[in-house]
Order: C-alpha cells, then structure tokens, then sequence
C-alpha cells in the first residue's frame, strides 16, 4: 500500500538523515523532492503547497539546522506534518450505550465497496460485544440485497430486507424501527448508490438521513480513484454533512492520493480501512502509523496487534520455552507459518517492521516460496518432523519426490531451518535485543 510514495519519502529520509550537517539548501531541496512525490502521488495541489510550506518554515529554524542531529530532527517534523495530514490521531466511531440503538448509516456511489464494507463494519463491531443489525436499503444495485444477505449469513449477523420494496427510505426507517424493537445495540444501514453523484440521489439520501437520524454518517470511497475520491468526498459531504470516511482498496492503492488528501480537503476524518478481501480485512485508521509506514519507520503496534489477535497466549510461552532450549522442531515450524498467514501476507507485514521494506527485495518477499516449504514439511513423516536429524539422503530424495519438489530445494529448506532455530535460540537469550523491541512497541522493558 502506497508504495510509490513510501519508496520516494524514503529515499529523501535516508539522503537527510545520512549528512552529518544541513544547510538551508540540503532542506530546499529535500522539501522540493517531498513535493514533487506528493504531486506524483496524485495529492491534491492545494494539501502539498500547504505541506511543503509549512515544512520549510519550521525546518529551516534554529531547532533544525543547529541540533546536535540535524537530519534526525528534519525526519521528526516531516513525520509530524504527515501526521498532521492524515488527520493527526485516530477517530473512533461515536456508539452510544446498549440500551440504545446506534444507527449507522454508509454512503458510496456503484462499485466502492459499500455493502462489502457494511459486511466487515458489522463483523468487527459484532467482536466488541456489539448486537448488529445489517439494513438492505440499496434498492438500486441489481443483487445488492441478496449480496448482504449473504454476507450476513457467512457472518452470522441479522440482516433486515424487504424484498420487492420501491421505496429505500421507508425500507431503513422500518429497519431501524425493528432493530430497536428486537433490541438490536447497532443499526447498520446499506443504502443506494449511483455510477456517480447527481441531484436525484443526494435528495433521496437526505429524506433517507432525515427519517432515521443516523449517530453516523461515513461515506465509503474507493481509494485507487486519487483525487475523484477527494471530489466525492466533498460533494457528499456538502448534501450529507459526513461524521467520517472508509476508504476501500487501500492495500492496492500504490499511489496514496487520495488518503493524503482527504482529510484536508474534506476536514473529515478516515475512521476505516479496507486492506482486503477477507471479512477481517477492515481496520482502524491511525495516522501515526500510516505515517510511519509511509516513511519507512514501520508500524510495530499495528503487527503486535495482528499478532495477539492470531496467536494463543499459552502457545507463545511454549514456543518461547522450545526456542530457548533449541527443541524447535520442523513440526512448530510449519504451524508457525500457518499462523502468520493469518495475519496476512508478507509483504503486508514487513511493511510494519522498521527498515523491513527497504531492506529486503521484493522477489525475497516469497509466498510462493512458503508454500513449497510447507509442502515439503507435510511430505515427511511425524519422526521427520519432531527430529529433522534423522533425515539423511534416501530419506530427502523420497520427500524431494513427495512434494513435488528437488532434493537441493530439501537441503535448502533444513539449512534454512536450522540457521532460524539458531537465531530463535540466540535472541530468547538477548535481552537487550527484547528490551528494544518492548521499547519499540511503546512498552515497558
């Protein structure tokens, strides 16, 4: 995700932070590279002039160029002003108490991912302990009730519809009427789109709006349109008055247009977004770490919060125990792939580990690679697995053959192995290593 604009700021950041001194012509000319990333990323002229003019400002101060490490203290305020950017901290979604219905209404025009996004809303809140309701009021989109419906029954969340309805305004006020009755806590509701904006709709969502008085009101935009997302947003929110944005398809938005703009534009906040296909792929917006991501600093908090959410408490300590004493087996080392994929793919993830992204080659990045280790390791016996010394050449040749594979791909894959039980075994046992990584993830050592 914003790949392009990351690998430019990163190449400015690494070219500053290198010079033992700055000069006010090194920052003009950092600044200058800085802008033209960000109009190459498609952000809006009017959000980098007031970027790069305000960046200027403050780093061509005394703070900047008389500090004791010039380039570290350019790196800060470019982070801060990025920060500031994309909205400066996360916003919450504004729900009230379970005795009260919470009524959410998405907007979004045909093909933004609306009622795929209304889908993951319902699932993620539903894990707060929340009782959701789904409301199929697009009566426009051809299949678009049935699509929610669906997604509610692979969910397992109640989805209100009427089917044959004409009128999508009585349709959500009648859901929202049963979701209180049936005391549903959140009301979601999925309501029409258009190819593009036009008067008809906008009066329609404003009957719609008036007769449900939603808490929120978050438009769903697709961030790989750049810029046209920023004039959706502003137009919407005109008719509208938005609480808030989900910007979708933000893991293939290469660009980051349009997540750099819209804050600013719009002056609402990017609440969610959408990093996938999977149900689970809706995340909360931290501008602070989008920035960091941006910048090449990582984002470790997100990755630790990926990381609880898959892996067992219990299970880590064992594993922990296992890599202490170098009793880490081929078998822990194939559930340990398992586990990560769930957290998505590599490349996802080493974009959250500092230095990760630029310091390993995409072609390293491999997922296709995994899957020709785990077919090796399921092409072994139990035995194999537990002690990975008893296989010698007849043995490597026969799993070579059952995997599909070559008996040098075997030879790799051990070697590999045992240099990562190694390294596993060595940093259980560096605690200045683990105090670094605690302090990283902003907890105590």
């Amino acid at each position: 995700m914003l790949e392009k604009v990351s690998l430019a700021f990163s190449d400015i950041i690494r070219t500053v932070a290198g010079k033992a001194s700055v000069t006010e012509k090194n920052v003009e000319e950092a600044v200058e590279q800085i802008k033209l990333a960000l109009l190459d990323a498609d952000v809006s002229v009017r959000v980098v002039r007031r970027f790069v003019n305000q960046t200027l400002q403050e780093a061509n101060g005394e703070k900047v160029l008389r500090s004791v490490n010039p380039g570290q203290q350019f790196i800060k305020i470019v982070h801060d002003k990025m920060v500031a950017l994309l909205g400066d901290t996360k916003q919450d979604l504004q729900l009230r108490g379970p005795d009260t219905a919470s009524v959410i209404l998405l907007y979004g025009l045909q093909g933004s991912g609306k009622t795929t996004s209304a889908g993951k809303l319902g699932l993620r809140l539903k894990k707060q302990g929340r009782k959701v309701l789904l409301v199929a009021a697009d009566l426009v989109r051809p299949a678009a009730i049935e699509q929610l419906a669906i997604l509610g029954q692979q969910l397992e969340i109640d989805v209100y519809r009427e089917d044959g309805a004409t009128d999508p305004v009585k349709v959500a006020k009648n859901g929202v009427n049963f979701g209180k009755k049936n005391l549903f806590d959140t009301i979601i509701i999925d309501t029409s789109g258009r190819m593009q904006v036009d008067e008809p709709l906008m009066k329609e969502l404003q009957r719609l709006r008036d007769s449900v008085s939603p808490l929120e009101s978050l438009l769903v935009v697709d961030a790989m349109t750049g810029q046209h997302a920023v004039e959706i947003a502003t137009a919407f929110d005109q008719n509208l008055s938005l609480t808030g944005l989900i910007l979708t398809k933000f893991d293939s938005d290469t660009r980051g247009g349009a997540a750099l703009s819209l804050r600013s534009v719009t002056g609402k906040p990017i609440k969610f977004i959408g990093t996938g296909e999977k149900s689970t792929d809706l995340e909360v917006f931290h501008p602070e770490r989008i920035a960091g991501r941006i910048l090449g600093m990582g984002d470790v908090v997100s990755l630790v919060e990926k990381a609880q959410e898959v892996f067992d408490q219990d299970q880590a300590i064992k594993l922990q125990q296992k890599m202490a004493t170098g009793n880490f087996t081929l078998e822990d080392y194939l559930d340990q792939f398992r586990q990560v994929r769930k957290m998505g793919s590599l490349e996802k993830l080493a974009e959250m580990i500092p230095g990760m992204k630029n310091a390993v080659e995409s072609e390293q990045i491999n997922e296709k690679g995994i899957k020709t280790e785990e077919a090796i390791i399921l092409s072994m016996t139990k035995n194999e697995r537990g002690n990975h010394l008893i296989i010698g050449p007849s043995r490597r040749k026969r799993i070579a053959h059952g995997s599909g594979t070559s008996v040098h791909a075997v030879n790799q894959l051990l070697k590999k192995f045992e240099k990562t039980r190694d390294s596993m075994r060595k940093m259980t046992k560096n605690k200045k290593y683990q105090a670094q990584v605690l302090q990283q993830m902003g907890m105590p050592g």
